[in-house]
């Protein structure tokens, strides 16, 4: 069986590496589509080795399109997901949009792969957030040993979170910077080269960020309603890769090295964890990988039953891209799709 998919937002960051994470696996398609705003029409992009045009999201039909993975901010999915999902497309969704409709299901599949079959409510699927995706792959095993009762979290995330504008303006702050010309601040509240921004997206009312909040409503929602979680968002002047300290408090005893074997054997995490220089990951390191990686196990001993532990995923891929064709898998996988045209 091979499926036709479209791929919506295919000119940004996250839809290119899309489009390269469905070639890399071998994802069997039949045609793919890249879509974009009117502005990108007939820009080029790369699928392997061919190179596509990209055609305009209102001008095209997906009466016969089986996937559409949605990688456009959340206005646009907002708009577009419902519509598309009536015309028998499955929508798997990387924005907020829908995150928080108890009709959608919101999923991880290392996490809640059972969760997928309420997919058929509206046609869409939820992706995570980025810093709750690569969070919740390794609190999972570690919640069905021990079970969590509170996490606290700061996360370290990288411009690329902000899609290429927020690259673009980390590069050319640096290099002004070293020319000692003017530092110009669009993209971010503050200057993001050299510097830390305790910032991300908006404020609510509680003095949190919709980032923080995010974070805490989607570890309820795909892992356990009843774990308490806290989390400041900082945005670092890092290209790629999302890392995150993380304290946990759980409710059954649980060593450090009973976490680290517990990591190792769990889908979609890798445990690097020496206690000597370098024995630990870096964002850098993530980059263009599709593991979570856990380094810095350790127990804590101001409360029963702690642990912290440092969190670093790639956040274009597992946070986003990834998480997006693992989900499309899963449908397939679980026989919940099928190709709207047969073979030949």
């Amino acid at each position: 069986m091979s499926f036709k998919v479209a791929i919506v937002g295919a000119t940004g960051n996250v839809g290119r590496e899309m489009l390269n994470i469905l070639e890399e696996r071998g994802f069997p398609v039949s045609e793919v589509v890249a879509l974009a705003s009117r502005r990108s029409q007939g820009t080029e992009v790369s699928f392997g080795d061919r190179t596509l045009k990209v055609r305009t999201l209102d001008q095209y039909d997906f009466s016969d399109t089986d996937i559409c993975i949605m990688s456009a901010g959340g206005n646009v999915s907002k708009e577009w997901s419902p519509k598309i999902g009536k015309q028998g497309c499955v929508v798997i969704d990387n924005s907020s949009a829908f995150r928080y409709d108890q009709d959608v299901p919101l999923i991880v599949p290392e996490v809640n792969p059972d969760a997928i079959s309420l997919f058929t409510r509206k046609n869409i699927i939820a992706n995570p957030n980025c810093s709750t995706a690569q969070l919740v792959v390794a609190l999972k095993p570690l919640h069905d040993f021990a079970t969590i009762k509170r996490v606290v979290v700061a996360t370290y995330q990288s411009v690329s979170g902000a899609g290429k504008e927020g690259m673009d303006e980390l590069f050319t702050q640096t290099r002004a910077v070293f020319v000692a010309d003017q530092v110009d601040v669009k993209k971010f509240t503050k200057r993001i080269a050299f510097n830390v921004i305790p910032h991300i997206d908006v404020f609510l009312d509680d003095g949190f960020t919709k980032e923080e909040w995010k974070m805490v409503a989607e570890t309820k929602k795909m892992l356990d309603p009843k774990i308490k979680l806290t989390a400041t968002c900082v945005r670092v002047p890092v290209f790629i890769g999302h890392s995150e300290a993380v304290n946990i408090e759980f409710e059954k005893p649980i060593t450090a090295d009973e976490a680290r074997e517990i990591l190792r054997e769990a889908p979609g995490c890798q445990v690097l964890d020496k206690r000597e220089d370098g024995g630990y990951i870096t964002p850098l390191d993530s980059a263009g990988e599709d593991a979570t990686f856990i380094s810095r196990i350790r127990e804590d001993s101001t409360i029963d039953n702690g642990l912290s532990m440092w969190i670093v995923s790639d956040n274009l891929r597992k946070g986003a891209a990834l998480n997006a064709v693992q989900i499309a898998e899963l449908l397939i996988e679980r026989g919940l799709i099928q190709p709207k045209k047969k073979a030949a």
